[in-house]
């Protein structure tokens, strides 16, 4: 009889967010979890940053204005902990509608006032946060308000629908970042992007596009692209000018959310930046294994003995406390994700 890999029914969420308002945005990826649970589908991605929204002010604010910082401060004050009320809620929703989740959020560290990251949670139709994925590197702008996350978030997670993998914007182009979760051997892969580029990039729905069918070359795997859109309110909020205007409101501009077979082959999409709304398909895993067949580039065909890579899964502490007692240090700092903390691997070879 041998294995049989199954068929999945997996969903890209292409919306605006409720723009720099938590709660607001919370409750519009409730309404699209409950839509894909009542559509059937097992899995559903949301774009980067879906919670509250992403810094694309910056692409048309000078970094110091009074808009600018007004705007970094209101995203810090509607940043999501992990866990907490917002994760709390979402867990709920995907419990009740029997759908995995992959979500993006802004993450404050929990008691802190300052610091920031690009996250991608992971929960599981339980209503259980299986762990999630810190932006690494933060791009452009990113850097005024996200710091970079840590290698104890740069795993394949295991879900009953397969080994699901997450990746932020420009990662998704990473050659190394791709190989660690391909040699965790991640069947469907997250690509999260946001609402749209700069005006001096090209365009988004190309690059996503590039981005994902490459990604899915290398990895031999599914990738589920979400993209965000610019809704009405966000081009008042964000345009200077009238030539940001237009492009604020050019659909071309924005979206592109698409979903490739690990083939490479584009199956779903890509949604236009006037659409918003699910975007569905069947996949069958049976795919990552013909795909491998040939080419595994993080097994068979490659040269362990040459190439290996190793992620260092450490977390820097912050601030040592040394105290009377026998228990110590006490340290603080950006704390490992309880998921993965009895997980002691820091390395991926392919010869493991």
């Amino acid at each position: 009889m041998g294995d049989e890999e199954r068929t999945v029914k997996v969903a890209v969420a292409q919306a605006a967010p409720v723009f720099l308002d938590r709660e607001a945005s919370t409750e519009r990826a409730v309404e699209l979890i409950r839509e894909a649970g009542n559509q059937g589908i097992e899995l559903v991605a949301f774009p980067e940053g879906f919670i509250p929204g992403h810094p694309v002010w910056y692409h048309f604010q000078p970094v110091t204005s009074r808009d600018s910082l007004a705007m970094a401060a209101r995203l810090f004050r509607n940043s999501v902990e992990i866990p907490g009320p917002v994760t709390d809620r979402l867990c709920r929703a995907a419990a009740e509608s029997d759908v995995n989740v992959v979500i993006g959020v802004c993450e404050r560290r929990p008691r802190t006032s300052g610091t920031m990251y690009n996250t991608q949670v992971f929960i599981d139709r339980t209503g259980n946060i299986v762990g999630k994925h810190q932006k690494i590197m933060p791009t452009v702008g990113e850097k005024l308000v996200h710091t970079g996350g840590w290698g104890d978030t740069m795993r394949a997670f295991e879900f009953d629908v397969g080994r699901v993998s997450g990746l932020i914007c420009g990662e998704n182009s990473n050659p190394l970042a791709i190989f660690a979760l391909a040699a965790q051997g991640t069947q469907i892969h997250i690509g999260s992007w946001p609402n749209h580029f700069s005006k001096n990039e090209h365009s988004m729905s190309d690059v996503v596009t590039l981005a994902g069918r490459s990604l899915a070359y290398k990895a031999n795997c599914f990738v589920l692209n979400a993209c965000s859109t610019v809704s009405p309110e966000m081009v008042e909020m964000l345009a200077q000018s009238e030539d940001d205007r237009l492009f604020l409101a050019d659909p071309a501009n924005s979206g592109g959310s698409c979903i490739i077979g690990a083939d490479a082959r584009v199956i779903a999409g890509p949604m236009s930046g006037d659409q918003e709304g699910l975007l569905v398909a069947d996949i069958d895993l049976a795919q990552c294994v013909d795909a491998k067949l040939v080419h595994d580039y993080s097994g068979h065909y490659n040269r362990p003995d040459i190439f290996t890579l190793t992620i260092d899964r450490r977390v820097p502490q912050y601030l040592a406390l040394l105290d009377d007692d026998i228990s110590g240090p006490q340290e603080i700092g950006p704390a490992d994700f309880p998921s993965s903390a009895d997980e002691q691997a820091p390395s991926i070879n392919p010869m493991t």
